[in-house]
């Protein structure tokens, strides 16, 4: 994985290259745009029109000799949430972190980390789905009692905690326990890593909780953190909560 150069801070997007469909496509290099850019990616994958950008020959090649994501997506591995396809994006656009429930351990820490500080992506997702099957799980753990065996454990265990927390607030639906979820997420994101939280405060970098939606194609931002200090227009938006004690 290599350094890239240093993007132009004053501009909303730096020209990398063509996309698949012949046109000029700009990355963005602030957290206002780059959220954008994958709103509107969603927009044209749930409507069925994609453009499938920077999967082209010149864009494989252009990308041998570094890398300069503008997102970072911590997603779920679910094999229906394939990150790529739902922001149709392409080749260098996204650096895609997945566990089972978007569980955080160090090496999910340490992947953030390098896309935010070494690469300079201006933007994290965490990216939750309704009927997640890691969060399922968790509950019916919680409401059995019975443990779970092998290292299945370690993602329930991480899940737990939203899950709890949900059902303190009275919260019983499946999907909106995955949104305490994508919260808490981001949330614990900003707790146990200094660099992230660093480039948030600084401005560079913003974290924002997301939801797709498995029948529509569609996505939702759950929540955010950052994207008010950014350098673009501000507009509105939920601030993550601390995480909850697990």
């Amino acid at each position: 994985m290599n350094r890239p150069e240093t993007p132009d801070a004053h501009s909303d997007a730096a020209e990398l290259s063509t996309g698949g469909s012949g046109e000029l496509r700009k990355q963005p290099v602030n957290p206002r745009a780059a959220v954008a850019e994958l709103h509107v990616g969603n927009r044209r994958f749930a409507a069925g029109t994609p453009d499938r950008p920077h999967q082209d020959v010149g864009r494989r090649i252009a990308l041998a000799e570094g890398q300069q994501p503008f997102a970072v997506i911590l997603g779920c591995s679910d094999s229906r949430v394939a990150v790529e396809l739902v922001f149709d994006r392409g080749l260098g656009d996204l650096f895609v972190v997945r566990t089972a429930g978007h569980s955080v351990g160090p090496e999910v820490l340490g992947s953030v980390e390098y896309a935010v500080t070494a690469l300079g992506a201006p933007l994290v997702v965490v990216l939750g789905h309704d009927s997640c099957g890691a969060v399922q799980a968790a509950r019916s753990a919680e409401a059995t009692g019975v443990p779970v065996s092998g290292h299945l454990r370690a993602v329930v265990e991480a899940v737990l905690p939203s899950v709890r927390r949900a059902e303190a607030a009275g919260v019983a639906d499946l999907n909106q326990i995955v949104d305490h979820h994508v919260e808490r997420t981001v949330a614990v994101l900003l707790d146990r890593s200094a660099a992230v939280a660093a480039a948030v405060a600084a401005g560079t970098c913003a974290v924002v909780g997301m939801s797709y939606q498995l029948t529509t194609g569609a996505v939702r931002t759950v929540t955010e953190v950052g994207l008010a200090a950014s350098s673009a227009p501000p507009a509105g938006g939920a601030r993550a909560e601390p995480p909850a004690p697990a």
